[in-house]
Formats: structure tokens, sequence, C-alpha cells
């Protein structure tokens, strides 16, 4: 019976040694498991013994995160505005001898897709989610107060260098920021949603769609820097990032040559304004005197030679809006082709620059161990510039046109610091040859099909390499996770993230027939609609990019279907042969819209710039600033378009030294400006440079404190009339001018600031740009 008794308590104490070793390694997994899921990780526990004194102690350093041992550097280009069959890489005629270098060390990629716009494409691409799940469903400017429409991405859509970070990642972004709202991006922040909130150690660039490449607004980190550099000393935006970009990639390998990097690349280039110097336009003068139609057809036979496109593939129809070439007079056939000729020396030039990045990056310690993405434009190219082009881009997107003989008035500056020049959308069209449609209708390959190049020399090994894989933005974050053996987190800083939407490709590196890992896929941008499923695409074109002005409507919408799996070029619409798989394609597209939160569909254009957007001034009518106020983007500035304002300045100067600008918002393209030139106050007012006020005043200024007031009285009845406006010196009426017409939209893409012209100037008149004086305060007040 003893015996018995005993046997029982021996297996009841195993049985509890077994509970509690159990217990504890369920312990010890749920904390495994809650550090796995979670960014950033618990601080590690100290493993070592605290004595009472450093003698009878052991110490422990702690254990950080650091990239798993082969994990590759990581580097993410995106060109901007650059259409399929542009770069000679992919058949274009303009040739880019780096890009084809990485490709034929690499593999192009041919069905890779955008969502058809720039910040929505950014967004997913460094989300890994799609654009309108990642609070993006368009551009800052024209936000909403839709969960999808703020812009501003939420914290349950994490980046993925922030997730890189947390993993022992040094990370980086040089170049264009537009997933920071609008209103957010001044002094007063919140920096949250800029690069070095979103995961970023170091940023070098603009927050914007856009920046005029001689006088850009450019941020280090949060910080506002000037170029050191002027563009008559050879400045251009686009050298100066990929400065900063080589020299951040070498100091990064001269300290710690074995830890992986990442880096976003994103240069301004080459959307609009196109800027680029003359010994690069020159370069393609005479090349596409063709025209347009001619230079699709030759695009076209290219792309086949090449094995780019199918043999089968068809040239897509010409669009309708589009004049024939032959249709145009002399003058319009020679400014066009002055403007393409300008954006061709611009890509070249920005292939000129990447290849200096590609050239550093082959002299790293591990450049065989180097992912390179390089994504050849956020969407298709651009038929912004509306029907006729412009050298004036913000006077084109305020609306205002201006005629063939004044824009070749400026025929010798284009692509100069005194002009902001975009094509008009017969180039646009040519440059997603195959495709139909362009930048913004994201229910066409014209808009969403963009080329890719990756190359990683350790890893890939069909040198030269075609994939046909449909792949999407959203698929590059789960890639460069796999890449490196970082796991996306169940939580980051404490807030549950939402599911990844992409799936790596990683497996088509190594293998051209790799399943696919894509068979789904919607498209939205600006109700231009499409939905990708197992080799069909439905679409339905809604919206046009150069018309601002219309709003469709949702009443009789036509849709197309296309069998791509048989038609690459979605040159052939079937529905009418195939009405059912039509139908269950749009059953399919309202599903996945409602899935990734694509409601409500908007298609206003000015009227969603009009929506009141959230802003650092509130409902304030009345602003004090101060000496260094500087770089302030136009939406964090006083409103002074379409309404009756005042400023008044005081300011302290003495003789010989009073010259230089009180206050000046906007650029070269368009602003107003308060400066004192010769010691007489003088206020200008830039209409796009087809109108140019001038008041200078009738005395000069005394010396000791002085009161100039402006007095900026709106004639009203609408956006954009004209206005009189009157200086005061010290209360005494000293000039007075007349406006027919104002700036009703926006400025530009330059900046407020008191006491400098940053940028851009508003005028070239000023004989000293830096106020000598001191501006004891100015005082703006909005009449509304």
């Amino acid at each position: 019976m003893r015996v018995k008794q005993t046997i029982r308590f021996h297996l009841f104490v195993l049985a509890c040694l077994f509970m509690m070793t159990a217990c504890q390694q369920t312990q010890k997994e749920e904390s495994n498991s809650k550090e796995a899921t979670g960014l950033p990780y618990d601080d590690p526990e100290f493993k070592g013994k605290i004595g009472r004194t450093y003698q009878d102690s052991e110490m422990d350093w702690p254990d950080l995160p650091s990239p798993k041992a082969d994990a590759p550097n990581v580097i993410v280009i995106l060109l901007d505005d650059v259409g399929f069959g542009m770069t000679s890489t992919f058949g274009g005629s303009i040739p880019t001898p780096h890009l084809d270098s990485l490709a034929n060390q690499g593999l192009r990629y041919n069905r890779f897709h955008t969502t058809a716009i720039c910040g929505p494409s950014r967004a997913a691409l460094i989300t890994g989610r799609n654009h309108h799940n990642a609070g993006s469903g368009f551009l800052a400017e024209w936000a909403t107060g839709y969960p999808s429409y703020t812009t501003m991405i939420p914290r349950a859509t994490a980046t993925v260098a922030k997730v890189m970070k947390y993993n022992g990642i040094n990370t980086s972004w040089f170049g264009k920021n537009h997933n920071t709202p609008d209103w957010e991006t001044s002094a007063a922040g919140p920096f949250d949603r800029w690069p070095t909130g979103l995961g970023f150690d170091y940023f070098y660039g603009f927050n914007a769609g856009e920046t005029h490449q001689y006088y850009p607004v450019i941020f280090e980190n949060t910080v506002p820097v000037e170029p050191e550099k002027s563009p008559e000393e050879g400045y251009h935006f686009q050298t100066d990032m990929t400065n900063r970009a080589v020299e951040w990639l070498r100091i990064q390998k001269s300290i710690s040559p074995d830890k992986p990097v990442f880096m976003y690349y994103a240069p301004g280039a080459v959307h609009a304004p196109h800027h680029v110097r003359k010994e690069w336009s020159d370069k393609f003068k005479g090349k596409f005197d063709h025209g347009w139609d001619k230079e699709r057809e030759i695009v076209y036979a290219r792309q086949k030679e090449m094995g780019i496109i199918p043999q089968e593939a068809k040239l897509s129809e010409r669009n309708e809006h589009v004049p024939l070439w032959d249709s145009l007079n002399d003058e319009e056939k020679k400014f066009y082709t002055l403007l393409y000729e300008n954006f061709a020396g611009y890509l070249a030039f920005t292939d000129h620059e990447v290849g200096r990045l590609l050239k550093t990056i082959s002299e790293l310690p591990d450049a065989e161990n180097t992912l390179v993405m390089y994504i050849v434009g956020d969407n298709g190219a651009s038929a912004e510039g509306g029907l006729q082009g412009t050298v004036n881009e913000v006077k084109a997107l305020n609306g205002i046109p201006t005629s063939i003989e004044e824009n070749l008035k400026k025929a010798d500056e284009i692509g100069g610091p005194n002009t902001e020049p975009h094509f008009p959308i017969g180039w646009a069209f040519a440059g997603n040859t195959p495709f139909p449609w362009v930048k913004q209708v994201a229910s066409h390959f014209g808009g969403t099909r963009n080329p890719m190049v990756v190359s990683w020399p350790k890893v890939i090994k069909d040198k030269g390499g075609i994939r046909s894989q449909f792949l999407h933005l959203i698929d590059v974050v789960p890639t460069i996770l796999e890449a490196t053996g970082i796991d996306m987190p169940e939580y980051v800083e404490g807030v549950k993230q939402r599911p990844i939407d992409g799936k790596s490709f990683m497996s088509t590196f190594t293998d051209a027939d790799a399943p696919e890992i894509r068979t789904t896929q919607y498209f939205e941008v600006f109700s231009n609609r499409a939905l990708y499923h197992e080799g069909w695409v439905a679409a339905h074109q809604h919206t046009f990019p150069w018309r601002q002005d219309l709003a469709p409507g949702y009443e009789d919408e036509t849709w197309e279907l296309y069998n791509i799996a048989e038609d690459f070029s979605e040159s052939n619409n079937v529905a009418e042969q195939y009405p059912e798989k039509l139908e269950e394609l749009k059953a399919i597209w309202e599903q996945e819209a409602e899935k990734y939160h694509v409601f409500p569909l908007d298609d206003r254009g000015a009227g969603r710039l009009a929506v009141p957007k959230p802003s650092p001034l509130g409902d304030r009518t009345e602003f004090t600033f101060y000496e260094g106020a500087t770089r302030i983007p136009e939406t964090a500035a006083p409103n002074t378009k379409n309404t009756s304002w005042t400023m008044e300045a005081m300011v302290t100067t003495q003789s010989g030294a009073k010259d230089g600008v009180i206050n000046a918002i906007g650029g070269l393209g368009a602003g107003y400006t308060l400066f004192v030139k010769d010691g007489y106050p003088t206020f200008l007012y830039n209409f796009f440079e087809a109108d140019i006020m001038t008041i200078k005043s009738s005395k000069k200024l005394p010396d000791g404190l002085s009161n100039i007031k402006v007095d900026f009285i709106y004639d009203g009845g609408g956006v954009g009339k004209g206005a009189t406006v009157v200086l005061y010196v010290n209360n005494g009426k000293v000039g007075e001018g007349r406006l027919e017409a104002t700036v009703g939209g926006r400025f530009g893409i330059d900046t407020f600031g008191i006491g400098v012209d940053t940028g851009s100037p508003v005028t070239e008149e000023y004989s000293v740009n830096q106020f000598q004086g001191k501006i004891e305060e100015v005082n703006i007040k909005l009449k509304r």
C-alpha cells in the first residue's frame, strides 16, 4: 500500500513539475509573442548582477534589435510623372543609359501598377496598404473630411521605414514628400506625419506635390534650409539631393559597413515645372519634329522589337481629345516641340543624377547584397499641361490660358529659372504608349502602369530578364520585409495595425514563371475606376485631368471591358460581347471598394480644392509676424486671395540701410511683395507675369521708426476679381494702383516670409533681398 502511495506521490510531483514547466513555457511564449508582435520592442531584461559595489556585480549590456545577418541594403527609387513609353529602357525615345544598365543586370517588370496619382501612390508604396486604406484617396490639396480622403496617414498603417527602424536598420528619405497634409507643413507642425515622424531617421527634401528646381523649398528633417548656391552658380535641386543621398550612404557605410540601410530616393523629377539647363534640352533639338502621333508609332514598334510588349499587342486607339499633329499650325508645332525637347532633357538629366547614386551603390562594400527597386513613375505621363502646354504652370493650374504668341516670347528661356514649363496633352498620350489615357485616369493603364526595374546581384541571376506578373505598389513593402527577414508586427507604438494589403513578389526574382500573387486589384482616382480580376479588366473613365472645373456626376456611366490576358494594351473593348463578365467585375469592384474604404466617390476638381481644410490659422482674421518668419507654406499663411485686407509693417531704419523685403509670398510665376528699393517703399503684385502692378512711394522712408501700410481693396463679386491698392507711409498716402484681375486659386509652389523673399523671387527688381533695417512687426488683417 505504501509503495502505491509513494508512486502516486511521485506521479503527483512529476505532474506538478510538468504543469509548472508548461506554464513557464507558455508565459515565455506569450512574452516572446507579445515582443514579436509589437514595436518598439520592450527594453531588454538585465541578466547581470547588481551588488553593493562594482566588485561584487556583473555587467550585462542590453541586446538591442538588429537585422538578420544577411539582410540586404534596400534602395527604393521612385520617379515622378514618367509614362510607360518614355525611357529607352522600356522602348521610349529618351535615352536613360543608367536605367538601362541597372535593368541589364537585373529585371524589367512590364505589368507593375500605381494608383494613377502621386500622393496616393506614395502612400501605398511606403505603407503596403491600398491608398484609401492609408487615408490617401487623393491629394492633400484636394483633401476632404472623410477618413479615406484626409491624406492623414493613420497610425494603424505604419510605414515600412518605421518597421525597419525599430528592427535596427537606419532609414532615410530624399526628395519629394507629398504625404504630409498641406496644412501640417509649417513650422507649427505637427511633425508626426513628416518623414521623420513616419520612421525615417533623416529627411532632405520638400513637402509638396512639386517644387521649383532652381529655387526649391527644402527642409532638412523639420528645419527649412536654403540652397548653398544660386541658379546662376549652377544650382539644381536634383543634383543637391543626390549629393546628400551619396553623402548619407557613404557615411553610413564608413561607420558600419556591415549594417544594412534603407533609402527612399524620390526626386521631384520629372514632375512639372520641367526645369533643366539648355545643355541637356539642346541634345534633343529636332528629335521630336515628327510630332506625337508618329512618336506613338515609333515607340510602339521599338517596344515590340525589344520584347517589352508581346508581339501580338496592338497600339491602343488614339484619344479623340488630342488634336492631330498635322492639324496644328507652325507656331503650335514649334512651341509644343520645344516643350517636349525640354522635358526629354529633364528626364535624361534625371537619369544622369540617378546614375551618380547607382555608381555610389555599386562601390559599397556590400554592393552585391543591395536590393534596388527602381519604380519609373508614380503614375502615367501627365496631361496637366492642358491642350496647349504652358511656360507658367501655376497660371495654367489656376485656369488662366496663355496664347501661343505669349508663350513663344519665352522660347529661349524654357527650362530656365524664369519659366515653369509643362507640355500639352498630346505628348502625355504618346508618353504612355501603348496604353490609353494618362495620369489621374485610374481606369486605364495609361494612368496606372509604370515600368519597374529590380536589381539584387546576390540573388537575381537572370540578368536582363523580363517579368510579367501583375503587381501593384502595395506589393513592395511585403517584398522588402521578406528580403530583410522582418515580420510585420501586429502593433506599432501601441496601435493595432491594419493588415498589409500587398503580397511579396520575391519569388519572381529567381523564377520567371513564378505563380501570380495578385489576381484582383481595384483602382480609383477622381471617380475614374477599374477592377482587375483573373486576366480581365473592367474600366470606367470619368474625369479629365485638364478640366478641374468639370464634375460629370454619376448618371449614365459607361464601363468598358478588356481581356488583358489576350489584350496587353487595352486596345479592344469587349463589353458588348461579354456583358455578364462585365457585370461580374463591376460587382467585385463594389466589394473591393467597401473593403478598402473607397467611398464616398467624389468627382469634383476645383470644388474639392475649395473645401475648408484644417489650418494652424484657425478662424483668425488678424495676424502678427516677426522677423525670422520664413518658409511658411501658402496654406499656413494669411489667405489674402478673393478678399480685402490690410498690411501694416513697423520698421526701424537708418540712413543708407533701408532696402530689402518686408513681406513676400509666391514667386516669379505669381505673388506679391512689399519691399524698399533705394529708400522708397514699394508694393508689387505679380499676376502670373501677364500683369505686374508696381506702386512706388512718392516719398522715401524716413530714419527711425516708421509705419508702412498696404490697403488692398478687393472688388468682390467672385473669385479672381480686380482690386485697388493704396500705399501709405506714416499714415500719409504715397501711392495707388489698380489690378483688373487677381490670383484666385494659389500663388504657386513658393512660400510666405517676413524680412526676405526666399526661393523664387516675386520680382527681380530688388536691389537688396534681405531687409537691412529691423522689422518690429508685420500685422495683416483680412476683411471678410
